[in-house]
């Protein structure tokens, strides 16, 4: 037998029906298990009688809370594809993702509700809309009326583990947003390997606080959680005087973060009362952790951190770096995850064609996590998933390179390498000396077009100094290389970024 992920919900409410599932202090709910279950239940039912049915896509425009929790549970119960948005997004990016979907439901709340207005006009396919918060408008459907007004008896839809789970839309590094194509069985199989990989067991509390509408946060915590019998605590968003204070509260054990909110937490804790002592294990990813942060987290919270490398085609985990890695390779993403395979190879190259260690090449990776497609997108599909002797391997774009223990280093996006003068120059490593500046707090560089040299380095910066004193920081740098040197320097409030927190250069490119 091959679960799926509703069924990974119904064999841990069987074996724990009692146990504490789920705590959402913003409505001071708390389900069990057997009480979640049956709630998720409830919503599979009432989402059959709006009339979505196998296959149907099922959209939400949700922060993080209860409903967001049940609408996965809810659609992997009748086999419809659960297709989580950014909260954030305006309303001609909400009609565009659920006509490119087709989605026939939408559900959203209060802090969504004008994005939604604005799309409404828009929205081809959307028949129906339910909303989570009071004052419900006329023309959707109450949340929390219809989950009561339901059946609590499982649904009787056969739903396979090769059937499709969710369109999880690519948060947009490079433009428009591709819908990715992930299967139960795949899930399934990555909730498994998370459970190892952070030694996650049933006395675990784990806390929710960044966005649940991206993989990180749904598929590499929240799923292991449920799949093994811990208890989630969930913040309808980040905030880190808040995080600390539910770790106090709740006895959290687990906690995902970036690196940026990990340096929030870590600079916000010695200002709070709060006892974190019972933190165990910190998840972070998106980039590996600078070594001061990564120090300031040791000191103030625990021990022992993982990494996880990857992206949302892949998962998202397809490398880890464990805790007794994080000092001695710092700066690597780690090694490849179980089951998982990884090549480095000229870029766009045939997976034969690999570099010779230390060199840079294109990160391919290789796993059972791997999506089925991108979406009505055939052609993108071919040129990220390719079959070699037999296995289907991933072209991230990512570049890195591997050290002589085998230990993966990202460089760079293959889109965002800058050539000029003929000589291959990587943002990173001018961000890294950039960021080495003490009044610098961010740092992107991208390339401009230049009709001499082809292209010319350009640095966009968040932080309280000047283009003449950074270029002379650089000029006296050891670590930098003259013609990496950017020749033009722009001062921002803040760097545009996706959800992960990686920053969109080809906003700044546009720019």
């Amino acid at each position: 037998m091959q679960p799926t992920l509703a069924d990974t919900l119904e064999q841990t409410a069987d074996k724990y029906p009692e146990k504490e599932a789920l705590v959402y202090p913003r409505k001071d709910q708390s389900y069990t298990f057997a009480e979640l279950d049956e709630r998720a239940n409830r919503l599979a039912n009432a989402l059959s009688e709006l009339g979505v049915e196998k296959g149907d896509r099922v959209s939400t425009m949700l922060f993080n809370g209860s409903e967001i929790v049940l609408t996965a549970y809810a659609c992997g119960k009748i086999g419809a594809v659960f297709n989580p948005l950014n909260y954030r997004l305006p309303g001609g990016e909400v009609s565009f993702i659920c006509n490119d979907a087709e989605s026939s439901v939408l559900l959203f709340e209060a802090d969504t509700a004008e994005a939604v207005e604005n799309a409404r006009e828009d929205l081809e396919t959307v028949e129906e809309f339910v909303y989570v918060d009071e004052d419900v408008p006329e023309y959707a459907h109450d949340f929390y009326d219809i989950v009561e007004a339901a059946s609590a008896e499982s649904p009787d839809t056969v739903v396979e583990a090769d059937d499709v789970y969710a369109f999880i839309y690519t948060s947009g590094t490079t433009g428009r947003p591709k819908g990715v194509v992930h299967e139960h069985a795949s899930m399934v199989e990555h909730s498994l390997i998370c459970i190892a990989e952070a030694g996650l067991d049933k006395d675990d509390v784990g806390l929710s606080a960044l966005p649940l509408y991206h993989c990180a946060e749904l598929h590499a915590n929240l799923f292991p959680r449920v799949h093994v019998g811990a208890t989630s605590v969930i913040h309808h968003e980040f905030d880190p005087v808040a995080v600390l204070e539910a770790i106090d509260e709740h006895d959290v054990t687990q906690l995902f973060a970036a690196p940026t909110a990990w340096n929030g937490l870590a600079q916000t804790a010695p200002t709070v009362d709060a006892d974190t002592s019972s933190l165990r294990i910190g998840f972070y990813g998106a980039s590996p952790m600078p070594k001061d942060v990564l120090e300031a987290c040791m000191e103030q919270f625990c021990d022992d951190y993982l990494q996880a490398y990857g992206m949302t085609e892949i998962g998202p985990c397809g490398v880890f770096q464990h805790p007794d890695e994080q000092l001695e390779k710092q700066g690597s993403a780690g090694l490849p995850a179980l089951n998982h395979e990884i090549r480095l190879v000229e870029p766009d190259a045939d997976p034969d064609a690999t570099v010779e260690q230390g060199d840079i090449g294109e990160i391919l990776l290789a796993g059972p996590c791997t999506m089925r497609e991108y979406w009505n997108r055939p052609e993108a599909t071919a040129q990220s998933l390719r079959e070699h002797d037999g296995v289907e391997w991933y072209y991230s774009g990512d570049l890195g390179y591997r050290d002589e223990d085998g230990y993966l280093y990202v460089v760079d996006r293959k889109d965002d390498m800058i050539i000029s003068g003929g000589e291959n120059i990587y943002p990173t490593e001018v961000e890294d000396v950039l960021f080495s500046h003490p009044d610098v707090v961010e740092a992107a560089v991208v390339g401009q077009p230049h009709d001499e040299w082809g292209e010319t380095v350009v640095a966009y910066v968040v932080g309280d100094t000047d283009a003449e004193t950074l270029d002379a920081f650089l000029q006296d740098s050891d670590d930098l290389a003259d013609f990496k040197r950017p020749r033009e320097y722009e001062f921002v409030e803040e760097l545009p970024k996706n959800p992960s927190g990686k920053v969109q250069k080809f906003k700044l490119r546009e720019e």
